[in-house]
């Protein structure tokens, strides 16, 4: 039987009353704005300012209007090319995890590399990419494979640790080994989304957790540094913070916003 690898860590200190509080708002927003209610247009307009906010934290200088008029840099272009597929995407996390990430690469990096970079998980001859500001080294590529595949191990083995913490991991850990030769920041991040509508938290993605990344954005990298070098209390450090972030997502649903902005 394969070790529940998540469990210990939704385990940690005030990670589960965090879980629990985050998941909560979220569901008050879905209850009481009416799932039911829910149609493809708000989906999309938060999947679209998901994706000017994780362009927004990896560099990209367009604005909201940019990116809704498809005139924004190869960041953001990628960023909202991702969304096309998350949600079908998010129906494969749970099964085939490396598939959908590596596809999730094929989408953000068009315009950021060579297509034979494409949903190319990096090897030993190649430069270690640094598109996230303030990481420590990344590790070589034997051990980010290994790191990786018992990833994907994880995710398709059962597990009693809340989706918020799943979902954190899986973006931490991809943040912190940069499996590709670009955009990882944006891949990490989608990932995450992907989880998060995959296990329920927000199976109909009209959260946008991405702008609770750019809005806590100050400690964001120094959150995946803690994450990645600071023991358990990095690591609890990490999914307080992403409790806080899936909250916040909540609060900036485009159901609490009367009509789209251009900000």
């Amino acid at each position: 039987m394969t070790a529940d690898v998540f469990e210990p860590l939704g385990g940690l200190e005030g990670v589960g009353s965090a879980a629990r509080a985050a998941r909560d708002a979220v569901d008050v927003l879905l209850r009481d704005r009416g799932l039911r209610k829910v149609g493809s247009d708000v989906t999309a307009e938060a999947l679209l300012r998901g994706a000017h906010a994780s362009a927004a934290l990896a560099g990209s200088p367009s604005t909201l209007d940019q990116v809704r008029r498809g005139a924004g840099d190869p960041l953001s272009s990628g960023a909202v090319r991702m969304t096309g597929e998350l949600m079908g995407l998010a129906k494969q996390v749970d099964t085939a995890p490396i598939q959908v990430w590596t596809r999730l690469h094929q989408l953000a990096a068009v315009d950021l590399g060579s297509e034979d970079q494409l949903g190319h998980l990096r090897t030993s001859r190649e430069p270690v990419p640094d598109d996230i500001a303030g990481l420590p080294t990344a590790p070589p590529a034997d051990v980010m494979w290994e790191r990786l595949s018992g990833l994907a191990k994880a995710l398709t083995s059962p597990t009693k640790a809340p989706a918020i913490v799943v979902a954190a991991v899986v973006h931490a850990e991809l943040a912190v080994l940069r499996p590709f030769p670009t955009a990882n920041g944006l891949v990490a991040r989608a990932a995450e989304r992907c989880v998060l509508v995959a296990r329920g938290i927000d199976p109909v993605a009209v959260t946008v957790p991405e702008v609770g990344h750019l809005e806590l954005g100050g400690s964001y990298p120094s959150g995946l540094r803690d994450y990645a070098g600071g023991g358990l209390t990095g690591v609890r450090d990490w999914l307080l913070r992403s409790c806080e972030v899936v909250a916040l997502g909540a609060e900036r649903s485009p159901l609490n916003i009367s009509a789209p902005q251009g900000n």
